[in-house]
């Protein structure tokens, strides 16, 4: 087969003027969003003032627009919008960066009516107003100094009110790029804004919950102490807020890394907000990583490695065993390992034990640990089964079978339709399995051939199961696996392909592969 071109600038060149100017104009018929770009690509010839010209006309006209989008067109809509953004940064950015930040400003300011056009469930269109944000992260740092200084004025113009949090996010990609000055003067503006809103906050009559900015301002002057590298601020402003809401961690961490390790031991052991889901025990990985450590930069070292044992113990975090193992002398941390994959397998929850040795990796005793618990598995955990079954089924047989059979039999007993197709798939994988599976099962395991009877027993076939073995038989000659038979092709897919298969029950595909002849 020949190889397909492969484009390159030079490549391109070679095609000549007149041939390249033919396809654009092409395309630019055709492409309404390349249009738009060709057109100010051509601006740009007379200079920035005039690209921006052309793309402040495209601002206005997204700025007065009201109506909704519908479903079928917000994916052009969020394209749309991603060729405006091009634009700015493409071609307005190099030549002015500080007209493109403007820009980018005034795209970013309507963000709250453009969702309210759109229903964005799918990202895209969020997606664009983020890259607008770092496009003027980016470009600050192309600013001559003079208009770094007005930076933090115009955001605020353009932001000063924004609710959805996108004020906070562009303080924090502008941030490393301001001058210690402006970053001062801002935060100064920030606390007696603060000030004035909470005063009228304070003397608002509400019977219930409202939003106020003193929230996000008070986010923004975190960010801006951060950059001009005042942790003292950074740790007053946190204070503030309930004990809940505190970043303990993090303040944590950045006390440890100048050396404050007595305030950074406070810190890691207060309360502080939590991840959700996450247990009540002062045990979560990420908190005992950080406070080992710090017990470690104290000097006593003996109680950081019973810690990390004990988090072990409670999560089988493999993360904390590899750093409990890498404060051991040698061959003590060979001796340590051994006792965890110990531990581990007596584990109450063969779930979270299964998780850790397929982290650490070790495959061999998760192998150990599904044959022992064979009747533990949900085959219901379809998203992370098949990934281990997959895993396993080269050296593992016998556990890559118990997980097949889990995964199927909770599809079938729950007729779930829509994974018949996936059944069909594990279903091939047992056959495949069951010539080095079955001679290693275990006395309480049945055997391939009787597996799939007591599953033809279950399930018996509907009046559709005569199409099924008709199809096999005309369109597969050859002696071929069940792969063969449940893949791809057979479901519609390739040349083979009989889109039937997939609404039948997987029952009768159970009682095709039943049969000798289907070998």
């Amino acid at each position: 087969m020949a190889r397909k071109p492969v484009l390159s600038t030079d490549k391109l060149k070679d095609l000549g003027a007149d041939k390249l100017a033919q396809l654009v104009l092409e395309e630019a018929e055709r492409n309404a969003g390349f249009r738009r770009q060709v057109k100010a690509a051509l601006a740009g010839k007379s200079g920035p003032e005039a690209t921006a010209k052309l793309i402040d006309r495209r601002l206005s006209g997204l700025a007065r627009a009201k109506s909704f989008i519908e479903w079928d067109k917000a994916r052009a809509f969020a394209e749309d919008l991603r060729s405006l953004t091009d634009t700015i940064t493409a071609e307005l950015g190099p030549a002015a960066p500080a007209l493109a930040i403007d820009r980018l400003l005034r795209f970013i300011a309507t963000h709250e009516q453009v969702f309210e056009r759109v229903d964005d469930s799918s990202g895209r269109v969020q997606d664009v107003y983020y890259q607008a944000i770092h496009a003027t992260g980016d470009l600050a740092h192309s600013l001559a100094a003079t208009e770094a200084d007005l930076l933090p004025e115009k955001i605020m113009t353009a932001l000063g009110e924004s609710t959805h949090d996108y004020l906070a996010d562009v303080t924090e990609a502008v941030a490393a790029h301001l001058p210690q000055d402006s970053l001062a003067r801002w935060d100064g503006d920030l606390k007696d804004a603060i000030a004035e809103r909470q005063a009228e906050d304070a003397a608002r009559k509400s019977d219930g919950w409202f939003y106020s900015m003193t929230s996000q301002w008070a986010a923004m002057r975190q960010i801006l102490a951060s950059a001009r590298g005042d942790l003292n601020l950074l740790i007053a402003l946190e204070l503030k807020k309930k004990p809940h809401m505190q970043d303990t961690l993090g303040i944590a961490a950045q006390l440890l890394e100048i050396g404050r390790s007595a305030e950074a031991q406070e810190w890691v052991r207060k309360p502080g907000r939590r991840t959700f889901g996450e247990a009540d025990d002062d045990l979560s990985p990420e908190r005992v990583s950080l406070e080992a450590r710090i017990l470690d930069a104290t000097g006593d070292r003996s109680a950081a490695q019973a810690l990390r044992w004990r988090c072990f113990e409670a999560r089988l975090s493999a993360d904390i065993l590899r750093e409990h193992r890498k404060q051991l002398p040698d061959f003590e941390d060979i001796e340590a390992e051994d006792r965890a994959h110990a531990f581990a397998l007596e584990k109450t929850e063969p779930e979270v034990a299964l998780q850790f040795y397929l982290g650490w990796p070790r495959l061999d005793l998760a192998a150990k640990l599904i044959t022992t618990h064979p009747h533990r598995w949900d085959g219901g955990d379809w998203h992370i089964l098949p990934k281990v079954a997959g895993l396993l089924e080269h050296d593992h047989p016998l556990a890559a079978t118990i997980l097949y059979r889990a995964l199927l039999e909770n599809i079938l007993d729950r007729a779930r339709s829509k994974a018949y197709g996936h059944g069909a798939k594990y279903l091939g994988k047992l056959g495949l399995l069951a010539g080095e599976a079955d001679p290693i099962r275990p006395s309480g395991m049945v055997d391939h051939a009787t597996y799939l009877a007591k599953l033809k027993t279950a399930h018996p076939a509907n009046q559709d199961s005569g199409h099924v073995s008709e199809t096999v038989n005309r369109k597969h000659h050859k002696q071929v696996g069940p792969v063969a038979l449940c893949g791809s092709k057979l479901m519609g897919n390739g040349p083979y392909g009989h889109r039937r298969l997939r609404g039948e029950r997987l029952c009768n595909l159970v009682q095709h592969l039943s049969r000798p002849s289907a070998w």
